[in-house]
């Protein structure tokens, strides 16, 4: 494996993967071949129409039906990921409609629809946890990788709803809420055991959750999580130092998690926990290269007090919650044999408060209000041989937003939803986030969605604040960034297990924030260009489920994103989507997930491209029969041990980056 030169935070010779496309027509027509001598419905295969009827809640903050929502919602419940062995929620998200992964050996960071400019930190996409923020106040990241603070085994779904949120949750909401709802101590009634072994990495992994549903109405669960990897030895050019070699034994990560949910009633407390240390084999922010002790940890704590009820002869629903949070990260570098020691730790609390009327006939009406300060944000670099460099960068913003929302149900075929947010920024001041959708039901079998959003964010601490005088200088004139997107979303079903969806969509991006050059210090400093990014797509998806147990899912996308004529970095301009499950015919027992992307070639910072590639991963599962309770499964990621990169950032010596070649883990479960 061999990287260029080249840029990313904090010419590839390719295999072509006829391979991955012929076992998938092979595997797609011995399905037809099973459902003719497999009849057996799984409990966890519900029909398209029943899936419909599962109630999201982070569309606006309330339950609602798949079917009214003013979204293009896509759901991934827990059995999806226990099927695909999913590791991270990067590939929960990877495998929906216009979502693909970059991987720069720290963190994981999404682009969405188009955008996805190396060196971002996931800032434009929204991440809550039972409806708290995951954003943190330093960098305003979005975790989705192996920082991302909850074991995935503890999610009972995921709801995507891609576009601007900004009308109902504000800051960050630009190209998409992730709402992850977890499970509960009813859930699981006893104790859970997890633990897995993967290969390439030398990663071993465990879990212990301990759930119940008390008779006093008390539902709680307690888990603790961990995760050790020695990590994989690649080989890495360090560009202008002259300096390539292997970096052996620097990719190495240990996590720590550590969750608790306890509801009775209408009250529910949250505690989620998570400690990361990822080293650091590529020596970003242009450090010295093949030096061991270089790294990077993220410590996040996230909780929340919520009280959620029906008063008024269940018209009125009143939702109130306490949260507060912490954030820290650090990172030891060295630069020229001197070790800096940079850190970014912060610190927030709020509240919101959520009234929703259904007095008047036909209507829900939202009101709501929600507050948060950011205390204390601190960065300091500090330099143990020349300590006067050393730096220290304290903000705050307080931010506090007003939203409200009415869903009307016009006729028994047509619906509308308007909403509008107002939100107070010290430092950007005041922002207007309106949202309007129409949906219709033209026919029993067909649903057609017109949607419109304007969202925003603002620059985040480190974008604006940062200032070392050596490597970047901070821009406390940065304002924020806007979009806004117009979508139309035709939902048909031919017949109950089968749904067809057709979404265009565009958008326009303005006052994109960048890392530019000051012209006057002539070092990196974050800067609004005036040049508008736009957007224009289409996606393509076919969902269908069989009575005998199978399931496909699969999508096709089209995003074209350009800045003044010219494509975007990062920013493939096809991609393709596959998942198909079904059990195994005479092993009732054993079912497998089988899943194949097709991501396009995408520009790289000098210029050049990353050429296109499919990534397959096979998946089985099964429960022991003889020991009641086990279940084991196996994994095999990157099935046919492609040979892919990614686009790095502007503070890499590498251009881009090499992934991981075939991956196997084991795991084996047990509940009692």
């Amino acid at each position: 494996m061999q990287t260029l030169d080249g840029y990313s935070r904090r010419p590839m010779e390719r295999r072509t993967s006829h391979f991955s496309s012929i076992a998938f027509v092979l595997f797609y027509l011995s399905l037809m071949q099973i459902q003719t001598v497999y009849a057996v419905k799984q409990f966890e295969d519900l029909s398209l129409d029943e899936l419909a009827n599962i109630v999201v809640v982070g569309a606006s903050k309330y339950e609602q039906k798949q079917s009214e929502v003013a979204a293009a919602v896509r759901v991934i419940t827990h059995n999806d990921i226990r099927t695909y062995g999913w590791r991270t929620l990067t590939e929960v998200l990877a495998s929906l409609p216009g979502i693909y992964a970059t991987y720069e050996h720290q963190y994981d960071y999404l682009g969405t629809r188009g955008l996805g400019l190396p060196g971002d930190y996931n800032t434009r996409v929204l991440v809550t946890v039972n409806g708290n923020r995951i954003n943190e106040a330093t960098y305003d990241q979005g975790a989705t990788g192996r920082d991302f603070p909850l074991d995935l085994d503890l999610i009972e779904r995921i709801e995507f709803f891609p576009g601007p949120g900004s009308a109902v949750y504000g800051q960050n909401a630009m190209l998409g809420v992730v709402n992850i709802i977890t499970r509960s101590g009813s859930d699981l009634q006893g104790i859970e055991l997890s633990g897995a072994y993967q290969t390439a990495e030398s990663m071993t992994q465990e879990r212990v959750s301990i759930g119940k549903q008390f008779n006093n109405g008390v539902n709680a669960l307690v888990s603790v999580s961990g995760l050790q990897a020695r990590g994989r030895d690649f080989f890495f050019d360090y560009g202008a130092t002259g300096i390539s070699g292997v970096a052996r034994g620097m990719d190495g990560e240990n996590v720590k998690q550590v969750f608790a949910r306890v509801t009775r009633g209408p009250l529910a407390f949250d505690f989620i926990y998570g400690d990361r240390k990822k080293e650091d084999p590529t020596a970003a922010y242009f450090s010295d290269p093949l030096v061991p002790g270089q790294w990077q940890k993220d410590r996040r704590l996230h909780t929340q007090l919520q009280y959620n009820d029906n008063l008024a002869n269940n018209t009125l629903n009143v939702l109130g919650r306490l949260f507060l949070g912490y954030f820290d990260w650090q990172s030891p570098l060295y630069f020229d044999g001197e070790k800096t020691v940079f850190t970014g730790p912060s610190n927030w609390h709020g509240a919101e408060l959520r009234l929703l009327s259904t007095v008047l006939a036909n209507h829900k009406l939202m009101l709501g209000v929600e507050y948060q300060n950011n205390n204390r944000i601190r960065q300091t670099a500090k330099n143990a041989v020349h300590p006067e460099e050393n730096i220290t960068v304290d903000s705050s913003v307080l931010r506090i937003g007003v939203y409200i929302q009415d869903e009307w149900r016009i006729s028994d075929t047509l619906s509308a939803t308007l909403g509008l947010r107002y939100d107070y920024n010290g430092w950007i001041g005041s922002r207007l986030s309106p949202r309007g959708a129409v949906i219709w039901q033209a026919t029993p079998k067909t649903i057609f969605r017109a949607l419109y959003g304007r969202a925003h964010r603002s620059p985040n601490s480190y974008e604006r604040d940062y200032d070392d005088g050596f490597t970047q200088v901070a821009n406390t004139g940065l304002r924020s960034e806007s979009i806004d997107t117009l979508e139309l979303v035709a939902d048909y079903l031919p017949q109950p297990n089968m749904n067809l969806r057709a979404t265009v969509y565009a958008w326009n991006l303005n006052k994109l924030i960048t890392l530019g050059i000051d012209p006057d210090s002539g070092l990196t400093q974050y800067q609004q260009t005036r040049k508008k990014v736009l957007a224009r797509g289409v996606e393509l998806s076919l969902n269908q489920t069989w009575d005998w147990g199978a399931r496909l899912r699969s999508s096709y996308g089209i995003q074209h994103v350009e800045q003044q004529g010219a494509q975007l970095p990062n920013s493939p301009y096809h991609l393709g989507k596959l998942n198909v499950s079904i059990p195994i015919p005479l092993m009732t027992a054993l079912r497998a997930g089988y899943e194949l992307q097709y991501y396009g070639k995408r520009k790289t910072l000098d210029g050049s491209f990353t050429n296109g590639y499919f990534l397959s991963n096979l998946h089985l599962t099964s429960d022991v029969r003889r020991i009641k309770g086990v279940r084991a499964s196996l994994g095999i990621y990157n099935l046919f041990d492609e040979n892919y990169q990614h686009p790095a950032a502007d503070t890499n010596w590498q251009n881009s980056l090499s992934q991981l070649g075939r991956t196997v883990r084991f795991r084996l479960d047990y509940r009692f």
